[in-house]
């Protein structure tokens, strides 16, 4: 039986794979490389993370994404120079070349529950067992469409997760229906090339990032508003820096916290490519969307109960994503009914595994557990080093269990709370 096989080759199943292997610990892992970055973030975009927080982690910290840009000649600043999409996905690749060999260009499409660990299933017909998982799936399965574009055939009607290469609305009309980052990147990047586009979004103003001043911070910059891996303030510096402290926070907090800090903002960098040059309609609700004469026609109310209509060839909707087991169908129905949740996703421990022993999850899945930093790069370190800890001590309490004396009669004590058989010796 193999040790752990970990599904998903994001920054977050890289990383992971990277400190396993750092550790002897065998392991498989599948997926598309950098699958979310390469194929479902549009081209000429930029990282809204700054170059610091952006790399991808090996137990040594030798090939950072400041590393990468040193070797390849590329322009590089640990802030102040927006990191390229090409130049992340490129950092990626040859993350995957140093660290992670062993990726396997494979889907899993099944994941079944035994007694002692996991059967998984392979594209290519291929299933084994493995004694614990790690599911590192990112955003892919959980693109959130609102209930109003769900009669919109799919011709005139796509997540932002859809669109790569945006060459096929050139001279087209496109509204952008969202607030964030996504939303902004792409009403931005639509307008470059020509396309009439206009943004709708329920927001009264658009949010982006402030600029990094050039040069040193002062002391009391520090002080009052000390940097982190995912923006400036204590609060953030707290979510960054601390997870494993957020994760013991009341779970009322907790979800309060992911839904309200970082909500939707644009990088400040596409502030100049938005600001005056794409039409915004603020604090506008689409109310009804359908299909006449060939196009869609929005119906859209304000603030202040006012309704228009808007028609367009086609919307884009840059409406986030939210958490949804359900949506991971390669999960076997057994496990995705028996996973404790919290707000949607899997209640984790706080080792990132779930209520059902041996199964953990990293990245966004993790958000509600550990804070809005599993929704950055920058998440992928702590989750990393965590979950390796977590395997490797699982290694070596399986060592202990065989090496118990025959004479001592085991009892196996269950706690329905997270279904975890331990072993007790009698008498103790």
């Amino acid at each position: 039986m193999l040790e752990t096989a970990i599904i998903g080759a994001g920054p977050y199943g890289l990383s992971i794979a990277a400190h396993l292997r750092g550790l002897g610990i065998p392991f498989r892992i599948f997926g598309r490389l950098m699958d979310s970055w390469q194929s479902h973030m549009p081209k000429g975009m930029h990282l809204k993370s700054d170059g610091f927080a952006s790399s991808i982690y090996d137990p040594d910290s030798d090939f950072t994404l400041g590393h990468f840009c040193a070797e390849r000649k590329i322009e590089y600043s640990d802030t102040g120079v927006p990191v390229r999409l090409d130049t992340f996905t490129a950092y990626g690749q040859a993350f995957k070349e140093r660290k992670v060999p062993e990726l396997e260009d494979r889907m899993v499409t099944r994941l079944e529950r035994l007694p002692e660990g996991f059967r998984l299933g392979l594209d290519n017909g291929e299933s084994f067992t493995a004694r614990q998982v790690v599911l590192a799936v990112g955003i892919t399965h959980f693109e959130y469409l609102p209930a109003v574009f769900a009669d919109l055939p799919a011709e005139f009607l796509t997540h932002s997760f859809r669109h790569h290469d945006l060459e096929e609305f050139r001279g087209r009309n496109v509204v952008v229906v969202g607030g964030g980052s996504s939303a902004t990147d792409l009403a931005g990047l639509l307008h470059q090339m020509d396309a009439d586009v206009t943004m709708v979004t329920r927001r009264p103003t658009l949010k982006f990032h402030g600029k990094p001043q050039p040069g040193p911070r002062s002391l009391w910059q520090d002080i009052t508003r000390p940097q982190s891996g995912i923006g400036p303030g204590w609060r953030l510096r707290f979510c960054a820096d601390a997870p494993g402290v957020f994760h013991y926070l009341p779970e009322s907090l907790r979800l309060e916290a992911v839904r309200r800090i970082l909500g939707p903002s644009g990088g400040w960098f596409a502030k100049d490519m938005v600001i005056g040059k794409v039409p915004l309609l603020l604090e506008h609700t689409t109310e009804r969307a359908e299909i006449k004469d060939g196009r869609v026609r929005l119906q859209v109310r304000d603030a202040r109960g006012s309704q228009r209509e808007i028609f367009t060839d086609h919307v884009i909707a840059a409406t986030g994503y939210k958490v949804n087991l359900e949506r991971l169908k390669f999960l076997s129905p057994e496990i995705r009914s028996q996973l404790k949740t919290v707000g949607g996703s899997p209640a984790l421990s706080s080792k990132f595994e779930s209520s059902m022993p041996g199964l953990y999850f990293a990245g966004l899945t993790a958000a509600n557990s550990f804070g809005p930093v599993m929704r950055f790069a920058f998440g992928a370190g702590f989750a990393a080093r965590t979950v390796a800890r977590a395997v490797k001590n699982s290694l070596r309490g399986q060592t202990l269990s065989s090496s118990v004396p025959p004479r001592h009669e085991l009892h196996e004590i269950e706690f329905p709370e997270t279904r975890e058989k331990v072993g007790a010796a009698s008498g103790s």
